[in-house]
């Protein structure tokens, strides 16, 4: 059997194994008398318990997935061809980035870890520019300081826990 758009149907393979994966952990697994893994409280959709959504919402992947991978069996007969390789290098910059600003966030603040994590991505992009990626930080970083730290007074740090800036106003929103 040829697979006709290989990249829709792993992709949709993709979502399926993911949305197995949540609905699997929000319900847990319960062999007999062994637990497994412990699931959490489904609750009904009125009193809606922490393992509600993360059920359905893998559902609702797995659905999408299998409708994906179906079109990709179907679609144009072969005419696609074999996938292109991996590109695990981008990936790996991609997610260390992402990894990286996660340490780094409780030490440096937002404004240094976003723009380490935006650098840092758009490493992993064959276009990558320093001053496109220093803009989108620089804009990126101003936007979820707004939001997260000054509209919905999330306790993130802004700046690094060092006396001399936290006199600055812009340290302490």
């Amino acid at each position: 059997m040829k697979i006709g758009h290989p990249k829709n149907f792993w992709g949709g393979m993709l979502f399926a194994a993911l949305g197995l994966m949540f609905a699997v952990i929000a319900r847990g697994v319960t062999l007999g008398d062994t637990t497994l893994l412990e699931g959490y409280t489904m609750g009904t959709p009125a009193r809606m318990g922490p393992g509600f959504f993360p059920f359905w919402l893998g559902v609702l992947l797995v659905a999408l997935g299998a409708a994906i991978s179906a079109v990709g069996l179907r679609a144009g007969r072969g005419e696609h061809g074999a996938l292109e390789r991996f590109h695990w290098k981008q990936l790996a910059v991609v997610l260390g980035s992402i990894v990286l600003f996660g340490v780094l966030l409780k030490w440096t603040g937002m404004l240094v870890a976003g723009m380490v994590l935006i650098v840092g991505a758009s490493l992993g992009s064959h276009e990558f520019s320093l001053r496109k990626a220093l803009a989108l930080g620089g804009f990126l970083v101003t936007f979820c300081a707004l939001v997260f730290v000054i509209g919905l007074k999330l306790p993130i740090p802004l700046c690094p826990d060092i006396d001399a800036l936290q006199a600055y106003g812009l340290c302490r929103a």
